[in-house]
């Protein structure tokens, strides 16, 4: 499946006689939405990347709703740095993540024992979470340029004490 699913990206992206290349964008929904399905999991390898929407972003009121955690690129890491971005991209991307992370996974804590029940870091890392999710992911009509983006997830680490 890999190869053919290869070949046909590759159809998609060269024009015979032509200089360039054309941008696909392959979009994919998957029964339960299962992104460890074999299709979407190989297409992101064979794409170098995935960006994944999160229906629960979406009712929240998110745009764009994109889940980060599963979003992945394997270019990220030669495009960024002092030279592309800048030289304190990869340590906020890594601290946003991981506290992003722990957040969304005290979510599924907080059905069971409810918010009461946690301890105060806990609870610092769900508002955390759903900062991250209002100021950060969400963009609205908005646009903003890396040096923005990369200000405004230091700023929230920097209010929640996690930088």
């Amino acid at each position: 499946m890999y190869s053919e699913l290869a070949s046909i990206y590759e159809r998609a992206g060269r024009i015979k006689g032509m200089k360039g290349s054309v941008t696909v964008l392959p979009v994919m929904t998957m029964p339960e939405d299962d992104i460890t399905h074999p299709i979407p999991d190989l297409t992101g390898y064979i794409t170098e990347g995935q960006i994944v929407l999160d229906r629960e972003l979406h009712r929240k009121g998110i745009f764009p709703p994109v889940d980060v955690l599963p979003s992945l690129s394997r270019l990220m890491q030669s495009g960024i740095g002092e030279r592309n971005t800048r030289g304190d991209h990869r340590k906020i991307a890594n601290s946003l993540y991981k506290c992003y992370a722990k957040g969304r996974e005290l979510r599924r804590l907080e059905v069971i024992v409810g918010r009461d029940g946690m301890t105060e870091k806990d609870r610092l890392m769900l508002d955390f979470a759903d900062t991250f999710e209002r100021e950060f992911i969400a963009q609205g009509e908005k646009r903003r340029d890396i040096n923005e983006t990369l200000d405004t997830g230091l700023n929230i680490l920097k209010r929640f004490s996690l930088d």
